[in-house]
């Protein structure tokens, strides 16, 4: 869809662009991310902000922008980190590396300078570094907005258009980030408001000019993105067929689960029982990348056999598949880890036109609301994540039966628990996975030499960050008491309470 005074923001490839759209659908504006190849294909803008990324200016394949373009479009530009960096040199700056690395939190000190920018903001606020570059060399008449506590330049000003950030506003460890952002857009005029009727209205139109009459197969897990996919298909109209694959790897009465749900919603789907096909190519493979590109591509197998006569693959994908994967066209991201619906035939099948992907762009709580605008009962929309690969990468190391077993049960408990204290609604994400190593224990008094288990509940918007949720130590005793009595093989129960980053949600 054309639009016109939206913001573009440009991608540089850091892990956090797809943020800064979703701090703007935020606070309102309409948002859409582009390559800085795209420059000239704006349309009509209001703002563009340049993003982070991880490569050095310097990196002779570092990307690069259009600055006369750039320019032309006369209005206001913001630089965020790399972003800042480059518009430094367009300018006729320098860029140097730093004698270390900044990561993690500093103090913006911006008292000396009134900018528009930090209306509002305190001296002191906290804000969130992420970078080995720093600007050294400021062209003449650049103002310095603000340093940190070392007096390093953290925000410049070199036109009254152009302005720049060397921290990444749209994270929450910038305490004030948004309204910072808010501040910036506030300079724009008339800027495209965002609401998700429009975004409902604008997605069931591209639906419908992508596809046609051609035949649809669209994957369903159960899982909330690709049951709001298969809805707002039928909602579109189109030749669809909704296919439930059991690869072998749900949890505890899924499959019976999904089903009932899809029917509640009218949906008709299709069951195809491939656990033994699944299991049987995982046996002994231990790898989190190789486990995940075999199931992604016998996914791909299965639906296609499934239907015979497909021309669009449909799928859930939502941003953060697509950038921790590092798989958008001409991505500059660094990979963390392939995705179920990454692997190489998906993105053979994208060469061909074949992938049908509506919600690529979106963060699991914009699907929530597309979910509830398109009237899905809200047990349904706010059931918590469940990652394609299903128990795969909740079961590092080789995959087995009876490992199955145990996390399954194990985790059945611990979720139960959630439910059973008012807790499960306040929690993002929440399972069992198996650590694979075993421990020594006590039971009834002889040794026992037994599996460990581990328990993680995080709280996310979406998924490119977390942090571990403080439950009660009543229902980790309790989820604790349970599983040790009624779970075989297990002797040990711990709590995981690492944030993302450094950690990823699951454990592969």
């Amino acid at each position: 869809m054309e639009h016109s005074n939206h913001v573009a923001v440009i991608d540089f490839g850091s892990q956090y662009t797809q943020l800064i759209v979703r701090r703007v659908r935020e606070l309102g504006y309409f948002a859409k991310l582009y390559r800085p190849s795209d420059l000239g294909q704006l349309g009509g803008p209001g703002a563009i902000i340049l993003s982070g990324g991880p490569k050095s200016t310097a990196d002779p394949d570092a990307p690069d922008i259009d600055f006369e373009r750039l320019q032309a479009y006369d209005i206001p530009v913001l630089g965020v980190c790399y972003g800042m960096q480059i518009l430094n040199k367009k300018f006729g700056g320098t860029v140097e590396a730093s004698d270390r690395r900044e990561y993690g939190p500093a103090q913006l000190m911006h008292g000396e300078v009134a900018d528009e920018l930090f209306r509002g903001v305190p001296n002191d606020t906290q804000i969130w570094m992420s970078h080995s570059d720093t600007v050294k060399q400021l062209p003449e008449g650049t103002k310095v907005l603000a340093t940190n506590q070392d007096g390093t330049p953290v925000s410049l000003c070199w036109s009254e258009k152009f302005r720049g950030i060397q921290f990444h506003p749209e994270v929450t460890h910038s305490h004030e980030g948004t309204l910072i952002l808010k501040n910036f857009l506030s300079m724009a005029e008339g800027l495209e408001e965002f609401r998700i009727e429009d975004l409902k209205a604008d997605l069931l139109k591209e639906i419908n000019d992508r596809v046609g009459d051609k035949q649809v197969v669209c994957g369903v897990s159960g899982g909330v993105d690709s049951t709001i996919l298969a809805v707002l298909l039928k909602e579109a109209g189109v030749n669809v067929r909704a296919i439930f694959v059991d690869h072998g790897l749900m949890r505890k009465d899924e499959g019976d689960e999904v089903r009932r749900n899809f029917a509640r919603m009218g949906v008709e789907i299709e069951t195809v029982d491939a656990s033994e096909l699944f299991l049987n190519k995982l046996a002994g493979v231990e790898d989190p990348e190789k486990k995940r590109d075999i199931i992604g591509n016998l996914f791909v197998d299965v639906f296609w056999d499934a239907v015979g006569n497909a021309e669009l693959l449909a799928q859930g994908t939502l941003y953060p598949d697509v950038i921790e994967s590092a798989s958008n066209e001409g991505s500059s991201a660094s990979k963390i880890k392939t995705h179920h619906n990454r692997v190489d035939r998906i993105l053979e099948l994208q060469k061909q036109g074949k992938v049908l992907e509506p919600l690529a762009e979106l963060f699991k709580d914009e699907v929530r609301e597309l979910g509830i605008a398109l009237g899905i009962p809200e047990d349904i929309v706010n059931r918590h994540p469940f990652p394609g690969p299903g128990l795969a990468v909740r079961c590092p190391g080789a995959i087995e039966e009876k490992k199955l077993r145990i996390i399954r049960e194990a985790d059945a408990i611990f979720i139960g628990k959630l439910r059973e204290h008012g807790w499960y609604d306040r929690v993002w994400q929440s399972y069992a996975a198996l650590i694979p190593v075993k421990t020594v224990g006590v039971k009834g008094d002889e040794r026992s030499y037994e599996w460990a288990v581990s328990l993680r509940a995080v709280i996310s918007e979406d998924a490119m960050t977390a942090d571990w949720v403080e439950l009660p130590y009543q229902i980790l005793r309790e989820s604790s008491h349970r599983i040790l009595n009624e779970v075989a093989g297990v002797n040990r129960v711990l709590y995981d309470i690492s944030t993302k980053p450094p950690a990823s949600i699951e454990w592969e």
